[in-house]
């Protein structure tokens, strides 16, 4: 015997597979998004590391754009860009890689650092 006051209940098999299949390219959508992040995160830093070396080289008289492409993994080496100005500061620029490290996006993040000249002697 059925209770007058409930109603039927509809089949919900299935219910959860057609969420998960709704959720899913947000939550896509949100991993490449952070692994974006990611990599330009690492480029600027690396950007950093090279201007130091750049740097350190224009210090001690070595060319600092070899310095600078020595310090960086060869997908970041493509469109380096070394600036040293007449003083002791050297600005590096890289171009962030764009979900995979072969594609490059038009995006450019950079570093400068400068060290103070070397005594002469000693």
């Amino acid at each position: 015997m059925r209770n007058p006051g409930a109603q039927e209940r509809k089949s919900e098999r299935g219910q959860a597979s057609v969420e998960l299949l709704a959720v899913l390219p947000a939550a896509l959508l949100v991993v490449l998004a952070a692994w974006q992040l990611v990599l330009a995160g690492q480029a600027a830093w690396l950007a950093a590391n090279a201007a130091r070396v750049a740097a350190r080289a224009q210090t001690v008289g070595d060319d600092p754009e070899a310095a600078a492409r020595s310090a960086l993994p060869s997908y970041l080496r493509r469109d380096l860009l070394v600036r040293s100005g007449g003083g002791e500061r050297v600005r590096v620029a890289v171009t962030v890689p764009l979900l995979v490290r072969a594609w490059s996006s038009p995006l450019r993040v950079g570093a400068s650092a400068a060290l103070p000249p070397q005594a002469e002697g000693g």
